[in-house]
């Protein structure tokens, strides 16, 4: 029972509700005035932050926790800035290096390294006449992963907060134990498509060890996460009510026997702890090694499938663009990912420039595979917005999408935010989200009957928002600027 916990609470408290019929009269006045503020960022965010928005179907733990979190705990441990003052490491502290040091008497070093273990800096320009935001991004992640790695609970914590904050009611959290890091002592032995048989037998005379390490780990981290929120107190922090499971990710860019190991390791945790739903497939797809071992890649997920056909995909696959590989790693990533078992797709940015990407759509569309649109990702990392982004291709020709964070902290954003930039970038209304919303529920991997309790709570949550929040922001609107409001202060 306790390792499905989040999810089942969260299931269980919207279960006991019938769920409530659409009311077209309040959706239509909740999609007239978007239409009139669409145009507004900041009248569209005040809308939208309020709103029911489902899942967020694509979120790493650790790229989900803003640098000031990061930088709040690793002072409470005692970290220290390295020498160049960009990164954390554990104490002892030099002199002066300490983080509560760098509090007390040097700001402007601390703001340094708040920039260089985020991307805030880049985003407004500074250095970037030195490295892309591609560079930023997935170097920040060394940098702060010292104090990442000695938060679990924190993080966790943070995550489902967030969460909450956000109005969205279930994560899929790509998240993996501690004790999945033996994957990195896989002996440095060559390994290739006709080896894989051999090496997954050799590997799982270990990992049933590991597996039983991990859950055990998890039910650690979860018990506090719940101590923490006083879940099962009459008074439970309301991060409490957020539906939670976890997706087991695999990484790219390293040696075949690693990935491997590592894959086998999560395939496994899936099949073992209800609370793990699917396995990703993370880390740049533009990097050397997970270019050249791409089509290597793809054979193990078809292995694995084969072993485990329960198991479900979602990978990361078409984060991609010219700015960042010849015109030969562009043709057939996506196409590849789905032949390979993906009932889902992270990011899908290069769709455009793959060969026969409308036949890939097509069966996309028919076999309803989603793709997980991160706006202020793909606009950061790669350079990629408006009309250049596909997510109008993509709903163009049926493909289902949904809106995702990808590393809200670490990208400083939400989904609201993302909500936001679909609404302004690329046109979409409130009925568009509002499906967009509904559809990150049936794309997700919950168990359906928790899918089932979730799409009912949202359809309940969402005329409750039309009613109230909406008619209060449509009626503020109407009354226009309130006796002694801003003009006033202003005056003053």
């Amino acid at each position: 029972m306790k390792r499905k916990f989040f999810a089942l609470l969260a299931a269980c408290s919207a279960f006991q509700a019938a769920p409530a019929l659409a009311n077209p009269a309040s959706e239509k006045a909740a999609a007239d005035l978007f239409d009139r503020i669409q145009s507004d960022p900041k009248l569209l965010r005040m809308f939208l932050k309020d709103m029911p928005k489902g899942a967020d179907l694509h979120n790493h733990a650790s790229g989900a926790i803003w640098a000031e979190d990061y930088l709040a705990w690793a002072q409470d441990a005692g970290f220290c800035a390295d020498e160049e003052g960009v990164a954390l490491t554990p104490p002892p502290c030099a002199q002066g290096r300490s983080i509560a040091a760098l509090v007390e008497n040097d700001t402007f070093a601390f703001d340094r390294l708040l920039d260089a273990i985020s991307t805030r800096g880049v985003q407004i320009g500074v250095g970037a006449d030195e490295q892309s935001g591609h560079t930023q991004f997935f170097r920040s992640f060394e940098r702060f992963w010292p104090i990442a790695g000695h938060s679990e609970v924190q993080v966790l914590a943070s995550v489902l907060r967030l969460a909450q904050g956000d109005r969205v009611s279930y994560l899929e959290l790509m998240e993996n134990p501690s004790a999945f890091r033996w994957y990195a002592e896989a002996p440095d032995a060559p390994l290739d498509t006709g080896g894989l048989a051999a090496a997954y037998a050799r590997e799982m005379a270990e990992v049933p060890a590991v597996i039983t390490a991990a859950m055990a780990e998890m039910d650690e981290t979860e018990a506090a996460v719940r101590a923490e929120f006083g879940c099962a107190s009459a008074t439970p922090d309301p991060a409490c009510e957020v539906a939670l499971h976890y997706l087991a990710s695999g990484l790219r860019n390293h040696s075949p026997a690693q990935v491997f190991r590592l894959l086998i390791l999560c395939f496994e945790m899936v099949r073992q702890d209800p609370r793990y739903v699917g396995v990703n497939f993370v880390e740049p797809e533009d990097w050397p090694i997970s270019l050249r071992d791409y089509d290597l890649h793809m054979a193990m997920f078809r292995f694995l499938k084969q072993q485990y056909p329960e198991v479900r995909l979602t990978l990361h696959a078409g984060e991609l663009t010219f700015a960042r590989v010849p015109p030969a790693q562009l043709r057939n990533h996506m196409a590849k990912a789905i032949e390979a078992g993906a009932e889902r797709v992270g990011h899908g940015t290069g769709i455009a420039l793959e060969d026969d990407a409308l036949a890939t759509m097509q069966y996309m569309a028919g076999k309803g595979i989603a793709v997980e649109i991160n706006l202020t990702s793909n606009a950061v990392i790669l350079g990629v917005s408006g009309a250049d982004h596909p997510l109008t291709l993509y709903r163009r020709f049926g493909v289902p999408v949904v809106l995702s964070t990808d590393d809200e902290g670490l990208l400083r954003t939400d989904l609201t935010n993302e909500y936001v930039r679909a609404a302004m970038e690329h046109g979409l209304g409130y009925r568009d989200l509002k499906e967009l919303a509904r559809a990150s529920l049936t794309y997700s991997f919950l168990p359906d009957r928790e899918r089932k309790v979730l799409i009912e709570r949202l359809a309940e949550d969402s005329e409750r928002f039309e009613k109230t929040k909406v008619a209060a922001l449509a009626d503020a609107m109407r009354a226009g600027p309130a006796k002694g409001g801003s003009a006033q202060l202003l005056a003053d």
